[in-house]
C-alpha cells in the first residue's frame, strides 16, 4: 500500500529534488508535479485519492498557505520553503511537518516518518525507513529495543542487529510512536515494551542495562504511570 504524492512546486530544481527523494522511499508514489496552485486545483479534481501534498508556500499569484486553506478536505501535508517565517503559520494549519530549502534526504526522511495515513483501517506508517551507509532499513517501531547517540550518529539497536544512522538523536525520537519510547537519558530513549525491572538509575531489559539520567528521572516515571495499565508503586 502506498501514499499517493503530489507535489507544487514553481521551482524545477526543487521538483528535481523532491521528485529524487520519493523515489528513493518505496511506500511513496509519486502521481504527478504541479507548477502552482490552479494546476493542482486541476489536479485534485482527478485524483481525489491524493493522501500527500509537497507544497511550496512562496508561489506566484496564490500562496500555498493560501491555497492549502481553501480546501475543503485536505491531504496530509509537507510544506517546502526557503523561507523560515512561514514555519508557524504552516504548523497553525496542522502540517505534518515543515522542511527549509535546501534540505537533506535524512531531514526528508524524518518528516515523511511522521506520517500517520491511513487507508482500510491499515497504518501505512507501521513502519519506519532508517537510512545506513547508503542503504535503506525498513524496521517496525515495536522491534526497536532502544536507541542511543553516539557523537553525529545514532544507533538503533534491534534484538539481532544495531543500525547506525547518520540523524540527530531528537530528529530520529520524533519520527517514533511517543506513545510506546521514552527518553530516559540525554542519549538514550527506550522502547517501554521491553522494560523487565527498574533498579536504581538502571532500565533492565533481556540484555541490556539503559541509565535513567537525573534530569530525565521524573518525566520517566510520570509518562510510566500514565502509559501503564496499574499504577506505579514506589
Amino acid at each position: 500500500m502506498s501514499i499517493k504524492c503530489l507535489i507544487i512546486d514553481d521551482e524545477p530544481s526543487s521538483q528535481q529534488v523532491l521528485k529524487k527523494y520519493i523515489n528513493n522511499i518505496n511506500f511513496l508514489e509519486l502521481i504527478s508535479v504541479c507548477n502552482n496552485a490552479n494546476q493542482a486545483i486541476e489536479e485534485l479534481k482527478i485524483n481525489s485519492n491524493i493522501d500527500l501534498l509537497f507544497l511550496d508556500i512562496n508561489m506566484p499569484l496564490i500562496s500555498g498557505l493560501t491555497f492549502y486553506k481553501s480546501l475543503q478536505n485536505p491531504p496530509k501535508v509537507i510544506f517546502t520553503t526557503a523561507y523560515s517565517d512561514y514555519a508557524i503559520d504552516g504548523f497553525e494549519l496542522n502540517a505534518t511537518d515543515y522542511l527549509l530549502k535546501p534540505f537533506s534526504f535524512d531531514r526528508f526522511l524524518t518528516a515523511v516518518n511522521k506520517l500517520d495515513i491511513k487507508k482500510n483501517k491499515i497504518a501505512i506508517n507501521d513502519f519506519i525507513i532508517i537510512k545506513s551507509n547508503k542503504v535503506l532499513h525498513k524496521v517496525l517501531p515495536n522491534n526497536i529495543i532502544f536507541i542511543e547517540a553516539s557523537g553525529d550518529y545514532v544507533k538503533v539497536h534491534l534484538e539481532k542487529e544495531c543500525i547506525v544512522t547518520n540523524m540527530t538523536f531528537t530528529n530520529f525520537i520524533e519520527s517514533l510512536p511517543t506513545n510506546l519510547f521514552i527518553r530516559t537519558h540525554k542519549s538514550y530513549a527506550i522502547n517501554l515494551d521491553v522494560i523487565k525491572s527498574i533498579s536504581g538509575n538502571q532500565i533492565i531489559t533481556d540484555n541490556h542495562k539503559i541509565p535513567i539520567g537525573q534530569k530525565y528521572k521524573a518525566s520517566f516515571f510520570e509518562f510510566l504511570e500514565k502509559t501503564s495499565k496499574s499504577s506505579v508503586i514506589s
